[in-house]
């Protein structure tokens, strides 16, 4: 699982636990050796943008549809899953023979820690070019202020 939130420099050789609060369980996945790679699937990539409005999170996924897709909100917990299947057949001119047949399948599934600072009833997702694309915006009291000059009496 990963977060949203910031951390700190993160380094695997500092140790699994030293910044246990701070990490999600992706990250403790990956600092173990286990997280992108699962077998020959890997993972897709992500992209998180954190504005004074939102996050903008971009997940690189191309060759798929949108109804490939199920993204889920758990309590703070925002799931990514894709699972879909490709069937591509060469065969010769005699019906019902195959000189080749080869199935494909893909599945995945990301889980990120939202901070209770996210509007969760507001989150969009959108899919086109290859990118699953998610808006997650942050709720009024959390967005930043501009900066405020003080008066001193």
């Amino acid at each position: 699982m990963n977060t949203l939130m910031k951390r700190n420099g993160y380094s695997p050789a500092t140790g699994l636990f030293n910044d246990f609060p701070t990490r999600g369980l992706f990250d403790l996945l990956d600092a173990a050796g286990i997280g992108r790679d699962i077998g020959q699937h890997t993972l897709p990539s992500v992209n998180i943008l954190e504005t004074g409005n939102d996050f903008k999170v971009e997940m690189a996924v191309p060759g798929m549809k949108k109804d490939d897709f199920k993204v889920e909100l758990d309590n703070n917990t925002l799931s990514i899953q894709a699972e879909a299947s490709y069937e591509n057949e060469n065969s010769s001119d005699e019906p019902g023979r195959y000189t080749r047949k080869e199935f494909s399948y893909q599945s995945f599934r990301r889980s990120f820690y939202l901070p209770n600072t996210v509007d969760n009833e507001k989150i969009e997702a959108t899919y086109q070019d290859g990118v699953l694309r998610l808006v997650i915006p942050k709720r009024e009291e959390a967005k930043m202020k501009p900066v405020k000059t003080i008066q001193i009496s």
